[in-house]
């Protein structure tokens, strides 16, 4: 199964995305996409790492998704990746304008060869007003871009508000 499991801001999506994969009974890796620029998300980062159970990997990849996914995924795995919208904030503000078109491309062209399970979650973010700044209304676009081409090539979506999963898509199932 791979999953889009999106939702607002603290709407309960990562938590969604964790009990799944808890209950999932596969081996998990979890990838990271945050990075700490404040001591605000330090703070963030880790208490993330504090709540997730010990038994599952970690790996921190910001900007190399669809290579970190490639090497990790496996038959019997689930892959969580938490978030796609951090991701994009890396590359959207990398020093290489190449870099969001390039690793965005490689993450849609990954997913229909990867053995095992994925769960991505994302802040779904094109819901409020139109943003005022070029960079912002840029993260906007990619943003909803990314969204819809993930949604229309997983066979699963979730929308999540108020910590309530809205089936957009297809239903949770694992495989074998």
């Amino acid at each position: 199964m791979q999953a889009l499991i999106l939702g607002g801001a603290r709407s309960g999506k990562s938590r969604h995305a964790e009990t799944l994969a808890q209950q999932s009974g596969r081996e998990v890796v979890y990838i990271a996409t945050a990075t700490a620029h404040d001591a605000e998300m330090h703070a963030r980062i880790a208490h993330h790492r504090a709540s997730r159970p010990a038994h599952w990997q970690t790996i921190e990849e910001p900007l190399a998704l669809a290579t970190t996914l490639q090497q990790q995924a496996a038959p019997g795995r689930l892959l969580l990746v938490d978030c796609l919208t951090l991701w994009l904030t890396n590359l959207l503000c990398h020093e290489d304008p190449n870099r969001l078109p390039t690793e965005t491309q490689a993450l849609l062209a990954c997913l229909p060869e990867l053995p095992g399970d994925l769960l991505l979650v994302s802040n779904e973010v094109g819901l409020g007003i139109i943003p005022l700044g070029e960079l912002t209304r840029r993260y906007v676009d990619h943003a909803g871009q990314l969204h819809q081409q993930l949604a229309a090539q997983l066979e699963t979506v979730v929308f999540m508000m108020a910590g309530l999963p809205h089936p957009l898509k297809g239903v949770m199932t694992w495989n074998g």
